[in-house]
């Protein structure tokens, strides 16, 4: 243990047994608090559950329940949700300011299309199906516009920006902002990765799934789907045909998802944790003075 901690925040499910066992042989575990804080909203490994935790920050109720199941005391449990950046939980511009300093269309509705920090997915099959639904033939014009973050993939921008659109389209590459842009967009279109679901809620935009990584996010199309605040589909034509119906047909179905969606979010997630592991700190008193002579001993065994 060569930086001595007094407390011990884990975020990953392998993190818990061994980090506890150490504690455990070096008789640390009354001096160092160690807390969970887990990261699926919905399908959990059984190795983020540990009894030997001080605190289990849990992002849903379906968690929780996972948590009492394998062997977790209630009062270990805390249902703050998923902690997110604070710039979410903060206040931003209103929508037609963000449209105004992002040089977007100020009177369109618009659909946001993501494929990840490296652009994965169908990103190139959606954007060019949404550019042929999102424009009314019998008018002559858009009925939405589109915004596409294709991350660290150069190609794909390159592919997506040499084409002719005839709606409003920004292509974007790796943004570190993205509280912006959700929040001068109007619906979602994203794999089931947890943390964009959690700022997806956060802002109010209806999701369409259209991926997950079998395992960990595959939970997160229920929690998404069954809770009325999204739809999943693989099809880029079927979610094309979603969002056109969202910005034209179906107005009242989009904004019934963006409440609902509201009502899942738990903006203020990173702030109520941080605020417990506060008071688990002062409960203990004093923090922990840890001889280094006593946990240098581990390095040898490894």
């Amino acid at each position: 243990m060569e930086y001595k901690p007094d407390i011990i925040i884990s975020v990953h499910p392998l993190m818990q047994h061994i980090p506890l066992w150490v504690l455990k042989w070096q008789g640390l575990q009354k001096k160092v608090i160690f807390v969970t804080v887990i990261t699926d909203l919905n399908t959990c490994h059984p190795t983020w559950f540990h009894p030997g935790v001080n605190r289990c920050y849990s992002p849903s109720q379906e968690v929780a329940k996972r948590a009492l199941v394998d062997g977790l005391d209630e009062s270990q449990i805390r249902v703050f949700g998923l902690p997110i950046r604070p710039s979410f939980a903060r206040a931003v511009f209103s929508k037609d300011q963000l449209r105004e300093e992002l040089e977007m269309d100020p009177d369109l509705p618009a659909v946001l299309l993501m494929g990840g920090g490296e652009g994965m997915g169908p990103v190139k099959e959606t954007a060019r199906a949404l550019g042929e639904t999102l424009f009314d033939n019998e008018a002559g014009k858009p009925i939405g516009q589109l915004i596409i973050i294709c991350g660290r993939n150069k190609t794909l921008a390159a592919t997506l920006e040499s084409d002719e659109w005839n709606i409003p389209v920004k292509v974007r590459g790796f943004e570190t902002q993205m509280e912006k842009w959700m929040g001068a967009c109007d619906c979602i279109i994203t794999k089931a990765g947890p943390g964009t679901i959690a700022e997806a809620l956060i802002r109010g935009l209806p999701i369409i799934l259209n991926d997950y990584i079998p395992g960990q996010e595959k939970g997160n199309v229920p929690y998404v789907v069954d809770n009325g605040a999204g739809v999943f589909t693989r099809s880029p034509k079927e979610t094309a045909r979603i969002v056109a119906e969202w910005f034209s047909t179906k107005t009242d179905e989009l904004k019934m998802m963006s409440e609902n969606a509201l009502k899942l979010a738990q903006p203020e997630a990173v702030f109520d944790i941080v605020k417990d592991i506060h008071e688990l700190a002062l409960q203990r008193g004093p923090m922990a003075n840890i001889p280094y002579m006593l946990t240098s001993s581990f390095t040898s065994l490894i």
